[in-house]
């Protein structure tokens, strides 16, 4: 029985039946050559359970011997550590791809398997948002990999790429006029591993992976929550208004804008508004269907009586579609970016607009509990109440929050929008 190099795997003869060649050097390596003359290398060995197994690595030719004997010597030493290569490797086989796991986990998220914020399912409009991340970062950058392959470089490679805008692209949407606008940047890394590590410790419940190989990935931070108006740019930003009002500019645009800025609201929840989840006398507004869930918020005067400016329209919404009454107005992205552009803001989006917001409320010497009220905060205790009761204490915050934002706009007394 000689030492298998490859003159001795070569000169091999072919005979009428398949026979084997052992490996003197390394017990349980060795090299079958059939009846075709065709050479393949395996490795033997017993299991845990005293199972004998054998596992083909591959023909000679598409491995040298000395390839074949280091892999050889890999799978005896994971034998002798407890574990069964040929199992790992069907493992491995029957693992799906990145992609097929985003797919699976997309499915469950709308069986409503997949728990969000506040222990609710995922929101259809998050799911979208979802969907694009797969899309235009995960699948194209690592889609094609085995879940079970995936390892801490593999994300760390991810997050750079997303950083450093391999993914960025500009393409047509399909709809009328639209664009779709995949930027780079930390921002989206953070958002996309983010997203990326939810996925993977949704394949770890299911039992396709054992842990998640994301855990411990620092993720990039953007400097967007540092961001917030100065009250320069408050100033700016309501003559900005102005001038679009005077314009002739959608006045649904104007007032969802002006309306953010007073409340606060995110700028989904302000655009869906309807006349039946309004009580102005108590000044308060009840969102169905926030990002945190149902949730109560207040409205300071100035946003009450940017309300009460509104034109009488047909609709439940506040701001309707202009020709189609039952469809909430659907251009305010297009609307806040020239007016940004307007007011010489550039980089600035209606989610500073609401951590400006905060950010006074914190200057006015408010508590977080009352901030987190006023802000719609899923949380326990104190603002968590106050998210479905509010009491005098929050809707005063409002006013007060309200007026000052109100000042630094430049408005002397409210504004109708109209």
């Amino acid at each position: 029985m000689p030492r298998l190099t490859k003159r001795v795997v070569e000169a091999a003869e072919i005979r009428e039946t398949q026979y084997t060649l052992w490996c003197s050097e390394l017990r349980g390596f060795g090299v079958k050559i059939n009846t075709a003359g065709t050479r393949s290398y395996f490795v033997d060995y017993r299991t845990g359970k005293n199972e004998r197994r054998r596992m083909v690595l591959g023909r000679h030719g598409a491995l040298t011997t000395d390839e074949a004997r280091k892999l050889a010597i890999e799978k005896l030493a994971d034998v002798i550590r407890g574990r069964d290569p040929q199992d790992e490797r069907r493992a491995r086989r029957q693992s799906p791809t990145v992609s097929e796991l985003c797919d699976i986990y997309l499915e469950a998220a709308r069986r409503g398997l997949i728990i969000g914020r506040g222990g609710l399912p995922k929101k259809l409009s998050t799911l979208e948002i979802d969907n694009g991340r797969i899309e235009r970062h995960i699948k194209p950058l690592i889609g094609d990999l085995r879940v079970i392959d995936v390892s801490k470089s593999d994300i760390t490679g991810f997050v750079r790429a997303v950083t450093s805008g391999k993914t960025a692209q500009e393409a047509a949407s399909g709809k009328l006029r639209g664009r779709i606008r995949v930027s780079g940047g930390p921002g989206a890394a953070a958002r996309a591993v983010g997203l990326l590590g939810g996925i993977l410790t949704y394949a770890v419940s299911e039992g396709i992976l054992k842990t998640n190989p994301s855990t411990g990935i620092r993720r990039p931070t953007s400097g967007r929550r540092d961001r917030r108006l100065t009250p320069s740019e408050y100033s700016a930003l309501g003559s900005a208004l102005r001038r679009i009002q005077e314009q002739g500019g959608s006045w649904q645009g104007l007032a969802i804008i002006y309306l953010v800025s007073l409340s606060g609201y995110r700028v989904g929840e302000v655009g869906v508004l309807r006349h039946p989840n309004l009580d102005l006398a108590r000044q308060t507004a009840t969102l169905n269907d926030s990002k945190t869930g149902r949730s109560i918020r207040p409205l300071g005067r100035a946003a009450v009586s940017v309300i009460e400016s509104l034109p009488a329209t047909s609709s439940d919404f506040l701001f309707p579609a202009p020709r189609l009454c039952d469809r909430p107005y659907s251009g305010i992205k297009r609307f806040y970016r020239n007016l940004f552009w307007e007011a010489g803001l550039p980089g600035i989006s209606p989610h500073i607009l609401r951590h400006s917001f905060a950010s006074v409320a914190a200057d006015l010497g408010f508590a977080d509990s009352t901030i987190g009220a006023c802000l719609g905060h899923a949380g326990r205790g104190t603002t968590s109440r106050y998210t479905h009761a509010l009491d005098n204490v929050v809707v005063a915050a409002a006013d007060t929050i309200a007026n000052e934002i109100n000042r630094m706009m430049g408005f002397a007394s409210i504004q109708t929008v109209s």
